[in-house]
């Protein structure tokens, strides 16, 4: 990406949406919107320093909503340009209030809240779609019980638990668990704002709480409001407190998870939503368990499955090496069913085919791998460009050209055209590049013909 970016015969206009298409092969002209960012991009030198003390903590989507950042920042590390964005929606100052603590910090001068959005106008020969895909929403297959049971998650949110970057920096931190932590936290924070009222209270009347507390309980102080708001308080800061014992006794007890089920093909190779074979996923889930074991080598996955499509080169040897050497197991049985168990740890029912029965199995954390879906915005983007789209939503293309689209000179390639993994993926925008540089070298030497 680095090299991309650097590249003299690239340009890249990152935080932009294309708005308009207009033309025909080798000579199309696309409308550009290029958004605010609040940050001057020329000036910025992502150092952070804003992001640091930016006060408004925002859901941060690149982790899947699983941890939280500012409202100024960097979308993810290594990101080409690399700057910040302030987010519009939740800056305080940008909504009225008064804030710029980013402004007054940022020492390059980059912070400019005037900055509007601008329109710009590219002249081009060829164009390729490669906007990507959306993983499947689970919540549609009620009985795998995604988001009602906290310790079931996608295959994408598992990767970000994996990542050092991410929201657990890499440990396998159980989500009912940080939910637990989350709480222990806020109520800290009641508890020493509980703690401020009654010391307050305290030093007026030179006496304890607690001493104060049994006394006005035995009726030893006259009727008073303030008497009164003081025992409320000190009853309600106690009620807080207990609590928050309770649940720090409970962490004390929380460990990372070691048992893993991963259920295949959610929403792939299912006539209720996709009947197609996403193609990634079963190579997606053994990588993931093999990580799992590095960061743990007690941690045993299970892969259930119709079965393990392990197609590429190296990579049936890559599944027996993770059931050999990595605590992987291949269960062949499709998932009816998950439910909760105690102490938050999800019950996977299913139907083990090779001995004809139905079991269940109690995990620490179950991982649905999720079909590749068409993106979201591929039915606006394709109404701009004019392409037409398959019965799946998948950009349309021709069997004898698998990277042109319906209309000469926009060619389409990764999973805009269909589910792929990433060296196909790699291998399709050779082709689609080399399709774009034939439309318009053959368009170059048209022109110089009829010159000459």
């Amino acid at each position: 990406m680095l090299d991309v970016g650097r590249h003299p015969n690239i340009e890249l206009l990152a935080y932009s949406e294309v708005e308009k298409v207009e033309g025909q092969a080798a000579d199309f002209r696309v409308t550009v919107r290029r958004k605010a960012r609040y940050v001057e991009e020329d000036k910025c030198t992502g150092c952070g320093a804003c992001a640091e003390k930016c006060p408004t903590d925002v859901p941060d989507a690149f982790n899947e909503g699983l941890g939280t950042r500012k409202a100024i920042y960097n979308y993810f590390a290594q990101g080409i340009p690399s700057t910040h964005t302030i987010d519009a929606d939740y800056c305080r100052q940008l909504n009225g209030k008064k804030c710029g603590i980013c402004e007054k910090t940022c020492q390059a001068d980059a912070i400019n809240f005037d900055q509007e959005d601008r329109i710009i106008q590219l002249d081009v020969g060829a164009i390729i779609v490669a906007a990507g895909y959306d993983v499947f929403d689970p919540s549609l297959i009620p009985e795998y019980r995604y988001k009602e049971i906290s310790n079931v998650v996608t295959a994408i949110e598992f990767e970000r638990f994996l990542s050092a970057s991410g929201p657990t920096g890499g440990h396998l931190d159980r989500p009912s668990d940080r939910a637990v932590q989350a709480e222990i936290v806020e109520l800290e924070k009641r508890a020493n704002k509980s703690q401020r009222a009654l010391d307050k209270f305290e030093k007026k009347y030179e006496e304890g709480s607690g001493e104060f507390y049994e006394n006005y309980k035995a009726g030893q102080y006259k009727d008073d409001e303030d008497y009164k708001k003081w025992a409320d308080k000190y009853a309600g800061h106690l009620a807080i407190v207990e609590t928050l014992n309770t649940l720090k006794r409970k962490a004390e007890t929380f460990a990372v998870a070691k048992r893993l089920a991963f259920i295949q093909c959610v929403g792939s190779r299912d006539f209720r939503f996709y009947p197609f074979c996403s193609g990634y996923c079963c190579m997606h889930s053994i990588k993931e368990a093999i990580i799992a074991h590095e960061h743990d080598p007690e941690t045993k996955s299970t892969i259930f499955g119709m079965d393990i499509r392990a197609v590429g080169k190296g990579f049936e040897e890559y599944k027996v090496r993770g059931g050999n050497k990595s605590g992987v197991s291949y269960m062949r049985g499709r998932v009816a069913e998950i439910t909760g168990g105690p102490d938050n740890k999800p019950i996977v029912t299913y139907e083990n085919t090779h001995e004809r029965k139905v079991e269940s199995r109690e995990f620490d954390m179950v991982i649905l791998a999720t079909a590749c879906a068409p993106t979201k915005g591929i039915f606006e983007l394709a109404k701009i460009l004019g392409i037409e789209l398959n019965k799946y939503n998948f950009v349309k293309t021709s069997p004898q050209s698998p990277v042109d689209t319906s209309v000469p000179g926009i060619f389409v390639c990764g999973c805009a055209g269909s589910p792929m993994d990433v060296p196909e993926s790699v291998a399709q925008a050779s082709s689609a590049a080399g399709r774009a540089a034939e439309m318009v070298f053959q368009s170059q030497s048209e022109k110089e013909k009829a010159v000459a």
